[in-house]
C-alpha cells in the first residue's frame, strides 16, 4: 500500500535509520537522580547554539512554553502577544489555568509586533491593574490561518520590539518552535535572534525530525525556577538520553537541510496557486508553511481536505477559509507530482 503524502505538519515525521541507530546506542542514566549524559550533551548543545547560559529537555513546546510563562510571571499578571499566537491560540488557555496570568493581545498578521502599540500596551505602575510581566514572541510566525504562514519575523524589528521590552525592565520568550526555519530562510544565526529574548524554547520534533521533545533556554536563575515548574508538571524524565539522542541528532545534523523544505513548500503553493480558486501566494513563502485559501463556491476547506485525502494527500484546514500545508523531510517531490494529480482530478 502506497504512503499518504502527508502535508499536515512536520510534527508527523519518523526517526531515520541513522537516527534510530543513534538513540539506541545513546548513553543513559537516571536524569533525576545523577543526570542522564546525554540530556546533558543536548541541553548543553542547544544552549551554545542559541547563545544561553543554560537550558532544559523537556517533552514538548507547549510545556516549554508554559514553564516559560510560569517562571516569569507571578498570579495576576499579564503577558503580551499576538492575537494568533502559539502560546495564546494552541496550549488551551494555559497561562490562565496553570498560572492565573492573563493575556493582552495586539494584531500583527505577520507576527511583527508594532514597537509603539508594544509600548502603549504595557500597564503603569498601579494597585488597579495587572503587572505587564512578559512579552512573548513567536519565530518563525505561523499566523491565524488567513494570509501566508510560516513567516519570519526579521531580527531589526525583534531588536526594537525587546529594546521596549527592556527599557521597561520586562522579560521578553521567543517561541522558537521553528526557530532553526527561520534560521535557514534568513541566514542570521540562532544566538542573534534568541538575543532578542530572555529565553527561548525549540521544538526538535518539527522541521528538525526528532521524534518528540522541545529544549528551553535562557539566564541560571530563569532556569532554576523552570526546574522547580518542571517538576510540578512532571517533566522530568528518568532514562531521558534514549529519545534525547534524536533531538541531538537532529540539532547536528538536519539544520542544513531545511532549506529543502522551503524550496519543496514554495512549489507547493505554486502548485497551488495553478488552479483557479486556490490562493497560495507562492513569492511569500518564506519557510516550510503553505496556507492556500479556498476561494472557489461551494468549496470549503473541509470539503477540498477531505477529495485530497481520498487522492492519498493530506492537509489541515487552518481557519474558515484556509488549508496548511507543511513541508518536512518525509516528503519530496513525488508528494507535490501526486498533489498536483489530485488538484487536477478534484479541481477541473
Amino acid at each position: 500500500m502506497q504512503r499518504p503524502s502527508d502535508f499536515r505538519s512536520d510534527t508527523v515525521t519518523r526517526p531515520s535509520q541513522p537516527m534510530l541507530a543513534a538513540m539506541l546506542a545513546a548513553e543513559l542514566g537516571d536524569d533525576v537522580l545523577d543526570g542522564d549524559p546525554t540530556v546533558g550533551r543536548l541541553e548543553r548543545a542547544y544552549a551554545e547554539w542559541v547563545g544561553k547560559p543554560g537550558a532544559l529537555y523537556l517533552p514538548s513546546g507547549t510545556m516549554a512554553n508554559q514553564i516559560a510563562v510560569g517562571a516569569w510571571t507571578r498570579p495576576g499578571d499579564e503577558l503580551i502577544a499576538e492575537r494568533s499566537a502559539h502560546v495564546v491560540q494552541w496550549e488551551a488557555g494555559a497561562a490562565a489555568a496553570l498560572h492565573g496570568v492573563q493575556t493582552q493581545t495586539l494584531v500583527a498578521p505577520d507576527g511583527r509586533l508594532d514597537p509603539d502599540e508594544l509600548a502603549a500596551a504595557i500597564r503603569d505602575d498601579s494597585i488597579h491593574t495587572p503587572r505587564t510581566a512578559l512579552v512573548c514572541v513567536e519565530q518563525t510566525f505561523m499566523g491565524d490561518g488567513n494570509g501566508p504562514g510560516g513567516r519570519v519575523v526579521p531580527l531589526a524589528h525583534l531588536e526594537r520590539v525587546a529594546a521596549v521590552a527592556r527599557a521597561r525592565k520586562i522579560p521578553v520568550h521567543m517561541d522558537g518552535a521553528r526557530l532553526p526555519n527561520a534560521v535557514a530562510a534568513s541566514g542570521v544565526s540562532a544566538a542573534r535572534f534568541a538575543s532578542c529574548a530572555d529565553s527561548v524554547m525549540t521544538s526538535l520534533s518539527k522541521g528538525l525530525g526528532a521524534p518528540v521533545g522541545a529544549v528551553l533556554a535562557g539566564p541560571e536563575d530563569f532556569l532554576a525556577r523552570a526546574k522547580v515548574l518542571r517538576k510540578r508538571f512532571g517533566g522530568w524524565m528518568r532514562q531521558a538520553g534514549v529519545i534525547a539522542a534524536g533531538g541531538l541528532y537532529a540539532l547536528e545534523r538536519n539544520l542544513a537541510r531545511l532549506k529543502d523544505d522551503h524550496a519543496l513548500a514554495r512549489a507547493v503553493a505554486e502548485t497551488c496557486a495553478r488552479h483557479s480558486g486556490l490562493c497560495a501566494w507562492p513569492r511569500e513563502v518564506e519557510s516550510n508553511i503553505v496556507m492556500v485559501r479556498v476561494e472557489r463556491s461551494g468549496w470549503t476547506p473541509e470539503r477540498l481536505t477531505a477529495a485530497l485525502g481520498e487522492h492519498g494527500v493530506l492537509t489541515m484546514p487552518m481557519s474558515a477559509s484556509s488549508v496548511r500545508f507543511v513541508t518536512h523531510l518525509d516528503v519530496g517531490a513525488a508528494d507535490v507530482e501526486r498533489l498536483a494529480r489530485a488538484l487536477d482530478a478534484i479541481w477541473a
